[in-house]
């Protein structure tokens, strides 16, 4: 893929959260969560980012995945894990976007969190066309 508007797999979830307690929270998503999704090792996961407001009241968590397969994996995995329930202690979700083109299973699984979905149209993503 090395042109402009060429199709893309690459899967983006975007998780708006409102952050119940500071401290325990900052804590819990750089000690605890990331370092759990990370010690996964899945393999088409690229990535796993939390970012959160200057009055830490609010946080975003985003994950991008090599495809749709990918985030049934990173489903699975969530879904066994601990941080299924330790999620909903720390913050409380009210939104959920998924970016790219999601296989059916996908919608299925995602739709029970009320997430709104927007498919590829156009770009460029250096990180799969590389650099100019």
């Amino acid at each position: 893929m090395t042109e402009l508007n060429a199709h893309s797999d690459r899967m983006v979830l975007v998780f708006n959260c409102k952050v119940k307690n500071a401290e325990t929270f900052k804590k819990w998503s750089k000690d605890r969560a990331a370092k759990y999704v990370y010690d996964l090792e899945e393999e088409n996961s690229l990535s796993y980012e939390w970012h959160i407001s200057d009055d830490v009241t609010e946080a975003t968590l985003i994950e991008a995945f090599v495809d749709s397969d990918s985030i049934m994996v990173r489903l699975g995995n969530h879904a066994a894990s601990p941080l299924a329930t330790e999620i909903h202690e720390q913050v409380e979700i009210t939104g959920v976007l998924c970016l790219g083109n999601a296989k059916q299973d996908a919608i299925d699984a995602l739709t029970a969190w009320g997430t709104k979905f927007q498919s590829h149209h156009a770009g460029y993503n250096r990180e799969i066309v590389g650099p100019r």
